[in-house]
């Protein structure tokens, strides 16, 4: 089993929803941090974790920004941040996995299950591995008490119910310090 920390210049949580039922609104959280435990032998051992700061919420429009980090939906300042949390790998191809797990946004947690590639590992610039990993998934914003919306004239509603998430997801080997006793007997 090896530990990955996840390379926060080099990973992106994008989300895209509906908006008035005919365009689609995409944003992303810039503020994510996580590890991810690794068993290369046997992926479906593998776990991960992971912390996504709510109030680093950008879709490129301020106003829209603002009104996300409020209780209206993510309330940034009560729940400053929505983890996941891996419970079951299953794969499904050479490099593919349905990765569930639980989703947490202002304290409700529902399971939710990612599609996932492994994209390779590769020697990273600095010496150490660096993996690279892509997921997908769709959620409905009911299920975490996300249910801020408005009526539309010609019928439907403002905010879509579905939110599609794709991720990807780099990260580096973290090296395992070699035990005290075993390094002064190298000498």
């Amino acid at each position: 089993m090896t530990t990955w920390k996840l390379d926060r210049a080099h990973t992106q949580i994008n989300f895209s929803a509906k908006h008035m039922m005919v365009t689609t609104v995409r944003g992303r959280f810039e503020d994510v941090e996580g590890t991810i435990e690794l068993d290369e032998a046997d992926p479906t051992r593998s776990h991960g974790e992971f912390k996504v700061a709510t109030a680093s919420v950008d879709t490129n429009f301020g106003a829209r920004d603002t009104h996300l980090r409020s209780r209206d939906f993510f309330d940034a300042e009560q729940h400053p941040y929505l983890t996941f949390v891996s419970t079951r790998v299953e794969q499904t191809g050479d490099d593919q996995f349905k990765v569930t797990g639980d989703l947490t946004i202002r304290e409700v947690s529902r399971p939710v299950t990612f599609d996932v590639e492994l994209d390779g590992i590769v020697n990273g610039m600095s010496g150490a591995r660096h993996a690279g990993l892509s997921a997908t998934a769709t959620i409905a914003r009911a299920d975490w008490d996300l249910n801020w919306n408005v009526a539309l004239e010609q019928g439907g509603w403002l905010v879509g119910k579905e939110i599609k998430l794709d991720i990807t997801i780099a990260a580096d080997e973290v090296a395992v310090a070699e035990p005290a006793e075993l390094v002064g007997a190298a000498s």
